[in-house]
């Protein structure tokens, strides 16, 4: 039997936010084979200028970043969606090892195949310093982002 992760295409607005919502908790869990199932075993990824196939290449990927981006904190909103298609924006802070915090800014383009695994992901994120004083994220790190925590739009991002 096909591997299945609900919901499955063609999306609503209300499957499609639910949709976001998985995948924002499941990349704050920074359990990279956990995030790794949410996607095809041969998946396609852009990821700024790095490009990768394959859920051993994800976790590789994700396991490396998780380890150079501490504290690491994501959220995303949805922005459009069509048929078997999602279109997010994020923003996510986290601080290198030297103490520096930066929140990065970004847009997904998602693709799902008939089963609701992710066949493609391109990502495009833009890095910005920021002071500590500066964070906006602020829930248990060891968990999702609380429902009562506000979303992008709530902070003015």
């Amino acid at each position: 039997m096909a591997e299945q992760r609900a919901p499955v295409p063609p999306f609503t607005r209300e499957t499609a936010i639910r949709k976001v919502r998985a995948a924002e908790d499941g990349w704050n869990s920074r359990d990279p084979e956990r995030v790794s199932l949410a996607y095809t075993t041969d998946s396609y990824w852009r990821n700024r200028s790095t490009f990768m196939q394959g859920r051993e290449d994800i976790i590789a990927f994700l396991t490396a970043k998780w380890h150079r981006e501490l504290e690491y904190r994501l959220i995303k909103e949805l922005w459009a969606f069509a048929d078997n298609r999602i279109a997010v924006r994020f923003a996510y802070e986290y601080h290198d090892d030297s103490g520096n915090w930066f929140r990065a800014y970004g847009n997904e383009n998602w693709e799902f195949d008939e089963n609701g695994l992710m066949e493609k992901r391109f990502a495009s994120i833009n890095d910005l310093p920021i002071k500590e004083t500066e964070r906006k994220f602020f829930w248990d790190r060891s968990g999702p982002r609380p429902t009562d925590h506000p979303g992008l739009s709530d902070l003015g991002l």
